[in-house]
Parts: structure tokens; sequence; C-alpha cells
């Protein structure tokens, strides 16, 4: 395991979004949703996420997130990945999001 200096952990841009619309992505290899999320002074940022087994597009809509946006955009087909969407695999490797407790300003930063 490689231990990081706090320097470099501040690197990593992970911040708060409230997400805004939930999108079936039917081209995407694995099932996921395509996400379009709100990151406050960050702007509103698109991702796809394989939670497709765990959540309703509908529950998914207004709930708080997290999500590195510093990551370069990545093309995955036809659609531009903005940022990544945190989450943990359970027992059956289905991801479960990383939750906020209580609601934050859109934008806020992990720290």
């Amino acid at each position: 395991m490689h231990f990081l200096t706090w320097s470099e952990f501040e690197k990593v841009a992970l911040h708060a979004g409230t997400i805004l619309q939930v999108l079936d992505f039917p081209e995407a290899r694995k099932p996921a949703y395509k996400l379009q999320v709100d990151f406050g002074e960050h702007g509103v940022k698109w991702s796809s996420a394989q939670i497709t087994k765990r959540y309703t597009k509908e529950e998914l809509v207004g709930r708080q997130i997290l999500g590195v946006i510093n990551f370069p955009p990545k093309q995955i087909g036809k659609f531009i990945s903005e940022f990544l969407v945190t989450g943990l695999a359970d027992e059956n490797g289905e991801i479960v999001l990383a939750a906020i407790e209580r609601p934050v300003p859109n934008g806020s930063r992990l720290i």
C-alpha cells in the first residue's frame, strides 16, 4: 500500500453535488445510468454509474452524492463522463453510493 501525503490527498477534488437528472444508458456495456449533477460553483456535470440494480431513477433525483471532479473527461462510447461517482461494492459486487449524512451546499469539498 502506498501512503499518501496530505498534499497528495489535497489534489483529489471530492465535492458534494445534487443529482438533477437520471437517464438510461442503453449503449453502456454494463447496465448504467447517466447522471447530471449540480456541483454549485463548479458547474453542472455528467457522469455514468453502474447503479441500476440498487437504485431507481426516481429515487436518485434530488439525492446528494460525492464526486471526484478533477479527473480529465472520459469518453464512454458517444458519452463524455466529466466526473467520477463514488461508491463501494457490496457483498454481491453491486455499487452502493457514498452517502452524505445531512444536506450540504452543492460544491462543498470533502475535508
